[in-house]
């Protein structure tokens, strides 16, 4: 009995066997089910169920028999990690994995996967690492293109870790070198890879004997990484063509799709927002948690609540940000002013003020940043003391010289002279006190300057003293300072003013300067101006009596009054009514408009040249025809030059005529 059953049991494991070497799975695990029905403890033929189950992708199942069979699935360890790998579930994955003291190769590069997968991209790095220097197989152009994908992950997070140059044999390494590259922001030489990967791949395929289709959906993944190259270095018409052709093949690979509409909805901006609604969906549609890294997730995410403030859907862009704040904290600051902008927009400007207040406490980061923003929108609302008081409040930020100067100005709208002389003083101790001196030249100056103004001398002069101290040999500080110490110490500026070098004067006219004409306009030149008798004449000239006539005011005359006119009875009448319009006093020209100041305006009929108003006058037509027979002919219009000679020769022949 016993020989039988081990006959029967020989026999149906050729059977699975020879199954599982001819890839029929479906069959292969029907007889391990048999083998199992009669011989339960049987692990050979456990293992071969759990891996026919893997390779029909029926994941869920093996892991479910692997977890009821502990005994007979102790030793599969990968199988068990593998299954939860491309179930998504990474960390129970590696957990597993973990749980052995020694990893096989195949482990060790199931974990490498994991870790990437995770984005533990410094980690997988080492694995691959070891894996490479630790075996010799026939997978050692699959291990370096693993490990050349790690590296431009690694480069695209600014790590600084000294990372190795690989060889560039297969365009799969060239692809994931102008990866590199680009995470180095080394765009052109990124955009020559890239090109360079593009002709490998096809001439690759081609020789593989792959079909047209087969070989554009793989090309399609490096134009599309060609794309964002180009647009990174702001050629956008050209990145949003290739994204554009790349859409419209409608490849299978969904995170492809995504990453094309979302770059290409980057590129629309606040346009083409009815297009950029239809690619936003496509971006975001549903399997693409586990296809794309958290990076691009994230830059998704932000582009969708951009895509609602550029719609105007105020309601939903709140709800949104809200909801992506919460999926990821770290972008809570950018969503922030996202949800404060829409908020302005709306007339809420305080609302959007406490929004970004509350987010700077939380992100220390980009503390600077936000509360800039809510200055600025308190700003737009002219609460100019707020504003002011967040700005004083900045810790050591306040005196970098661009907020110090937005101070100075605010304080002075406000007529707060006091407090822009302060804050000019604070920073000036600031910057003593710390390390980075800055340029206190400029910030001792304009304290001068504005405690000048304010009326406060002594405190100006001390800031010029200060000045004096940094520059010693500048001739203008000196006679700044002798300036303020004249208004309340004039015994210290005339001490100081001897300190000022000599004015040299040698060559000048001083009298000539000050009764030269560029000193007082024209009309007070005119009325200054005396007429004086030439030299050469005498008093009494005809000439002289003429000139002096002319200077004289011509006297009004008294006007005539008409016969029936009856003094006190109607009112005087004008004057100057009998004289011409543009003799009058009141009299202005008329103004003539530019362009046709110089066209010969009423110079003959409306759209005829000069000259050819002869030509509609019938008594002279009458007259030509009588004098030339050759009037009748008909006319040929000629260019403008023609024309005009045309013209002369009729009046000359007009003259022979007579």
């Amino acid at each position: 009995m016993s020989s039988a059953k081990e006959a029967n049991l020989s026999a149906l494991y050729a059977e699975l066997n020879k199954f599982g070497q001819n890839g029929e799975y479906e069959r292969a695990l029907k007889a391990a089910n048999k083998i199992l029905s009669s011989q339960a403890d049987e692990e050979k033929a456990f293992h071969c169920k759990i891996v026919s189950l893997i390779q029909l992708s029926k994941f869920n199942d093996a892991l479910g028999f692997i977890s009821k069979n502990p005994k007979l699935s102790s030793d599969l360890t990968f199988e068990k990690a593998y299954c939860q790998y491309r179930l998504n579930q990474p960390q129970e994955a590696l957990k597993t994995v973990n749980s052995e003291q020694q990893l096989s190769v195949k482990l060790k590069e199931l974990k490498a996967q994991i870790l990437y997968r995770l984005e533990q991209y410094e980690e997988c790095f080492d694995v691959y690492r070891d894996i490479i220097k630790n075996t010799e197989d026939d997978y050692e152009d699959e291990r370096e293109t693993n490990l050349s994908a790690v590296l431009a992950n690694l480069c695209i997070e600014g790590s600084e870790k000294e990372l190795p140059a690989l060889r560039e044999t297969t365009y799969e390494l060239v692809y994931n070198t102008a990866c590199q590259l680009i995470g180095r922001q080394q765009y052109i030489e990124a955009e020559k890879k890239l090109r360079l990967s593009e002709k490998m791949c096809r001439e690759m395929l081609e020789e593989d004997g792959s079909t047209e289709d087969e070989i554009e959906e793989e090309l399609a993944i490096i134009r599309v990484q060609l794309a964002y190259c180009l647009q990174l270095q702001g050629r956008e018409k050209e990145a949003q063509g290739i994204y554009t052709a790349a859409l419209k093949r409608k490849p299978d690979d969904i995170s492809l799709v995504a990453i094309a509409s979302n770059n290409s909805v980057a590129i629309n901006k606040d346009q083409n927002v009815f297009d950029s609604k239809k690619k936003m969906k496509s971006a975001s549609s549903d399997g693409l948690e586990h296809k794309l890294t958290s990076r691009q997730r994230k830059n998704i995410a932000v582009n969708q609540c951009l895509m609602l403030l550029y719609t105007n859907q105020g309601d939903q862009c709140q709800k949104q940000c809200e909801l992506v704040s919460r999926l990821y904290p770290d972008l809570t600051a950018d969503l922030s002013l996202v949800r404060a902008t829409q908020l302005a927009r709306d007339g809420r400007a305080r609302e959007a003020a406490a929004i970004l207040e509350k987010a700077a406490s939380s992100s220390p980061t980009q503390e600077l940043e936000m509360k800039l923003a809510s200055v600025q929108l308190l700003l737009a609302q002219g609460d100019r003391k707020e504003a002011c008081n967040i700005l004083r409040n900045l810790g050591d930020s306040t005196f970098k010289p661009g907020i110090v100067s937005a101070l100075v100005t605010l304080y002075l709208a406000d007529n707060n002279r006091e407090g822009a002389s302060n804050i000019l003083r604070d920073a000036v101790e600031w910057y003593k006190r710390s390390k980075d001196k800055g340029d206190l030249r400029l910030l001792w100056r304009q304290a001068a300057d504005l405690n000048m103004r304010s009326g406060a001398p002594n405190i100006a002069a001390q800031s010029l003293e200060e000045l004096l101290k940094l520059n010693p040999d500048s001739t203008k500080t000196l006679a700044q300072l002798v300036i303020a110490y004249a208004q309340f110490d004039p015994a210290k500026a005339t001490a100081l003013s001897k300190k000022l070098p000599n004015l040299d004067y040698q060559g000048q006219d001083v009298d000539a300067l000050e009764s030269s004409n560029w000193i007082m306009g024209t009309k007070v030149i005119k009325k200054a101006t005396k007429v004086e008798p030439s030299p050469g004449s005498k008093a009494g000239t005809p000439g002289d009596e003429l000139l002096q006539k002319k200077l004289k005011k011509k006297k009004k005359r008294k006007g005539k009054l008409p016969k029936p006119y009856e003094s006190g009875v109607l009112p005087d009448p004008n004057p100057d009514r009998w004289l011409p319009k543009h003799e009058r006093p009141g009299y202005r020209k008329k103004r003539v408009d530019r362009r046709f100041r110089d066209a010969a305006i009423g110079k003959g009929t409306q759209g005829t040249a000069a000259g050819a108003s002869d030509m509609y006058d019938m008594s002279k037509v009458s007259n030509q025809s009588k004098a030339s027979p050759a009037a009748t002919s008909p006319i040929v219009e000629p260019g403008p030059r023609q024309q005009q000679r045309k013209v002369q020769q009729k009046g000359k022949k007009k003259g022979k005529g007579k």
